[in-house]
């Protein structure tokens, strides 16, 4: 059973830089694409970013793209999104999640089947 454990997220200042993460475990980590999203309140959940399983590929959504980070170590079974230039429309639950085992590249939303639950991200103005 893949489980995957989000933290660090939290509040901060609009400018300022967050990093959160996700521990994977139950599935081979280096074999899987690992992906985030984001939900903002009233709003549908959103890609933010991709990555292979050698993290050779990467894949960004237009939003973040230039202010984001995503990168994993799979020694640690962990991957990463190092968020600069927050802005308050960032602000969102971020999910990591992922697809199964041989997915497309990009993988599509709905070939995710394994998520976290999520850590919360604040920024303020």
């Amino acid at each position: 059973q893949v489980q995957l454990v989000e933290s660090g997220g939290g509040l901060v200042q609009a400018g300022g830089s967050l990093r959160p993460s996700c521990a994977a475990s139950g599935h081979t980590f280096s074999s899987y694409i690992m992906g985030w999203f984001r939900q903002a309140p009233g709003k549908e959940r959103e890609f933010v970013a991709a990555i292979s399983g050698s993290g050779i590929r990467i894949y960004y959504a237009n939003s973040v793209k230039g202010r984001f980070t995503i990168s994993r170590d799979n020694a640690k079974n962990t991957v990463y999104l190092q968020m600069s230039s927050l802005k308050p429309k960032d602000t969102a639950v971020y999910y990591c999640a992922a697809p199964k085992y041989g997915s497309g590249w990009p993988p599509k939303q709905n070939e995710y089947d394994y998520w976290g639950r999520g850590t919360q991200v604040t920024v303020s103005s």
